[in-house]
């Protein structure tokens, strides 16, 4: 029988089956019928508890959480086998589906619970065998992938267009292996995807099964690309086959095996001939579309470029951050990209502070800046508030590998262009390396391939080693040799920008001015000094200016 706590309004007769009063009127419009098991979507289109899902209409119902809490007793059903489907007692106990049965015996609909990422069941997805209608009990916009909650990593996870198939599929390998299904088709795939993209980066390997037809094909591809090379695996089924279950259902388990086990790895389209490429080239090569915002940068490099990784280095304590920040400001207020902060050395809440202080025209981080609440939540609304910066709180495990995890989810799920990453020492000094060099080795290498993979820009913080002779703090040139222990960093990097300052020299200019020198340009290969930014201390901001000289009065300046 119907759950009872569907919000029914009165009963009225049934034209479907003649029961004079066995047809519920819900207040949603909706309507079931006890009698003949049959349920009627909505008639107006203006119900707001209606939404449209391609060809099937989605009823939101809402429900008391002590009934989605004790599921197994409160709602209508049992965990019978799904004899149309192949479906045996054993998968459907196990994904917790409920069948319920009408009075002729046959089923009339499947009831597919989803879970929260604690594990709490929050909703229910009612699918009408009948009329192949669905509706939902709860809400499953917070939900896991259905079947999630029953693992958590290891080798294998398959992802079906599906619940039906989900099961389906883990039937067929055995009940062996972890099978999710998305939440709304394959029109919602990539969402419910990124939805879910930490708990799937744990398994080695991620096989996705859609729908055998062009649109889960294509939405196969899509997914795929989200995960790192060589991660993900796409299932080909038997031309004659729509999907997994009409396999299970033609007893046609091992042969589906053979086609999970030779699943081909995705390889991403886009090898071309070289030989087409005329057209290409001879089109002008054109500025990066996001600069610097310093001139005297930009002449030299052209802009920032998708896909390059810049590394911004110099002494301890000379401004690198400083520098970042005031770059991030400028490409947020350039571009309509998101932004990644991966800072190491500072919580979220003074990095987010400094960029407010960069619109505010204030060092808000200062304890003697003093700002209303009005006017920090106007700072915070033009700038962090904006929706477009993620942060990452490095409360957990700083590894290389939960680094480079971090990185891929920013730039994949969040659509992050650009990252910053500050600093990679703090990467390896949290690993029980040999040496730094190797550390340094390791991380580089899988940035550089990130980078490539995602198409974002990179920007990293790198430290130098002690010079002999003057330090940096005293005004030493930065060189590419000076890069603290690994070539990598010079290799890998396609830009390296130095940072210099003579911090204790008398003048007040020359020791608040930073020179940014072009280390390695592999865009353009031109290098050398490319501009001096000057220190603002009453409003925190960095100006482009001249070189400084001894002349040079601070009161004079701005």
């Amino acid at each position: 029988m119907e759950d009872k706590s569907n919000f029914v309004e009165y009963h009225v007769p049934c034209d479907k089956c003649g029961s004079s009063d066995a047809r519920s009127i819900n207040e949603d419009g909706s309507s079931y019928c006890f009698a003949c098991e049959s349920y009627f979507p909505p008639d107006s289109e203006d119900i707001q508890l209606t939404k449209e899902k391609g060809d099937n209409m989605e009823l939101v119902k809402e429900l008391p959480n002590n009934i989605l809490s004790s599921y197994s007793t409160n709602i209508s059903g049992g965990f019978f086998p799904i004899k149309d489907r192949g479906i045996n007692e054993e998968t459907v106990k196990k994904y917790g589906v409920k069948v319920s049965y009408n009075g002729q015996g046959l089923i009339s609909k499947h009831i597919y619970p989803y879970y929260d990422e604690q594990g709490t069941i929050i909703g229910y997805k009612n699918r009408f065998v009948k009329d192949k209608q669905f509706s939902v009990n709860g809400s499953t916009n917070n939900a896991g992938l259905f079947g999630q909650q029953l693992f958590n990593g290891g080798k294998y996870v398959t992802i079906t267009e599906g619940e039906i198939d989900a099961m389906s599929v883990y039937q067929m390998l055995g009940s062996k292996y972890p099978v999710v299904s998305i939440k709304n088709g394959v029109a919602s795939a990539i969402k419910d995807i990124k939805k879910s993209y930490t708990w799937l980066d744990k398994f080695e390997n991620i096989v996705i099964n859609f729908d055998n037809d062009e649109i889960g094909r294509e939405k196969s591809k899509k997914v795929a690309e989200l995960f790192a090379p060589a991660k993900a695996k796409i299932v080909k089924l038997p031309e004659n086959f729509k999907d997994a279950n009409d396999m299970l259902r033609a007893r046609k388990s091992e042969e589906y095996m053979k086609c999970w086990w030779n699943a081909p790895v995705h390889a991403p389209d886009g090898i071309i001939k070289g030989s087409t490429l005329l057209d290409e080239v001879l089109e002008p090569v054109v500025k990066s579309r996001t600069d610097y915002g310093w001139k005297g940068l930009d002449e030299l490099t052209y802009g920032i470029r998708s896909g390059e990784l810049v590394t911004f280095t110099a002494g301890t304590g000379l401004g690198k951050t400083s520098v970042l920040k005031e770059l991030v400001y400028h490409i947020y207020k350039t571009t309509e990209q998101n932004i990644g902060m991966i800072m190491l050395e500072e919580s979220p809440k003074i990095t987010a502070l400094d960029i407010m202080g960069v619109e505010a025209n204030l060092p808000l981080r200062r304890p003697d800046i003093s700002l209303s609440k009005d006017d920090k939540i106007e700072y915070f609304n033009k700038t962090i508030g904006s929706g477009r910066f993620y942060f990452y709180n490095h409360f957990g495990s700083n590894s290389v590998d939960n680094i480079i995890s971090r990185v891929r989810y920013m730039a994949k799920a969040l659509e992050c262009k650009f990252i910053v990453l500050d600093h990679i020492s703090m990467v390896v000094s949290s690993q029980e390396y040999g040496d730094e060099r190797k550390g340094l080795d390791e991380i580089m290498t899988k940035l550089r391939t990130l980078v490539q993979e995602t198409d974002m820009a990179l920007l990293i913080v790198s430290h130098l080693k002690r010079p002999d002779g003057k330090g940096h703090e005293e005004g030493a040139v930065t060189s590419l040799s000076q890069l603290r222990g690994s070539g990598s960093i010079a290799q890998l990097s396609d830009m390296v920008i130095g940072l210099e300052r003579d911090a204790q020299n008398d003048n007040e200019v020359i020791r608040n001015t930073t020179s940014l020198r072009v280390l390695k340009n592999r865009f353009v290969g031109m290098t050398g000094p490319a501009t001096y930014l000057f220190y603002d201390k009453d409003t925190g901001r960095l100006h482009e200016t001249e070189k400084p000289t001894e002349n040079d009065n601070a009161d004079d300046k701005f």
